[in-house]
């Protein structure tokens, strides 16, 4: 559970490279795009522009790079010659990358074209609640300190938690001890030490937290069929705080 040194510096290169999948992304239209040719496009930038894996080709017997996820599907949509991005929608695409054994994981949901002022609000506000959780990190903090700045601010604003799904211990497994659960009780669960790495990876509905999987057995949906955004990085708890693994070097996290 506690990374080495050596581990953390493998995890913030892969990182790193993982960011720059994204700022990659930031660059191009995604309007009109196939989501299989959004996959595509990233399997290539990964593995001939980084030198690095793709490390959701294979895993648990999933057979792409990445999951795209449109406007009412919470999260893991699979890629598609069929599906279209079109203007308005809102898009998440969750990727993780593995460079020399060690695995990063990020997920950011873009706002495609001219999208609504509702739907707009919902994705930043979820981004708003990932740097929440992110800033209740810090040794000698619990597990339940992160999920409860999550939620408060979720519920503040008129959203709710999705809990079937929460972020994860990371390293030289995708998913390693402990569970983040995005919801909880200050003060409560897992004492935070120095050279922990986990994802965070909040998802909120604008209605209902229900929801269903779908007949492919991946795609998760809202039951009310209303719009959810997720919002992801990964961590690591540092002697005096946080270090974002994944930060973007664009990125301007929110105020507090």
């Amino acid at each position: 559970m506690i990374k080495s040194p050596e581990a953390l510096a493998h995890m913030a290169e892969a990182g790193r490279l993982l960011a720059a999948v994204f700022t990659h992304l930031d660059g191009q239209s995604l309007a009109g795009r196939t989501t299989m040719a959004i996959n595509d496009l990233v399997e290539s930038y990964i593995v001939d522009a980084l030198g690095a894996r793709p490390a959701s080709k294979g895993q648990y017997g999933y057979g792409y790079v990445l999951n795209c996820s449109r406007n009412q599907v919470v999260c893991h949509g699979v890629p598609s010659d069929s599906e279209h991005v079109a203007d308005g929608d809102i898009l998440n695409l969750d990727i993780t990358l593995e460079k020399n054994g060690f695995i990063a994981d990020s997920s950011k949901t873009y706002l495609v074209g001219n999208v609504s002022p509702a739907a707009r609000r919902l994705v930043e506000t979820c981004y708003e609640a990932l740097w929440k959780g992110i800033r209740a990190v810090r040794p000698g903090a619990r597990l339940g300190d992160i999920g409860h700045a999550i939620e408060r601010h979720a519920k503040r604003s008129g959203y709710s938690v999705v809990r079937e799904y929460c972020g994860h211990g990371i390293g030289e497994q995708m998913h390693e001890e402990p569970q983040i659960l995005h919801f909880g009780k200050p003060g409560t669960g897992l004492v935070l030490r120095e050279g922990m790495v986990f994802t965070i990876e909040p998802m909120l509905n604008q209605g209902r937290r229900s929801v269903r999987t779908e007949d492919d057995g991946w795609t998760v949906v809202t039951v009310d069929g209303k719009l959810s955004a997720q919002f992801e990085h990964t961590v690591a708890v540092t002697r005096d705080g946080v270090r974002v693994l994944t930060l973007r070097p664009d990125e301007v996290p929110p105020a507090r």
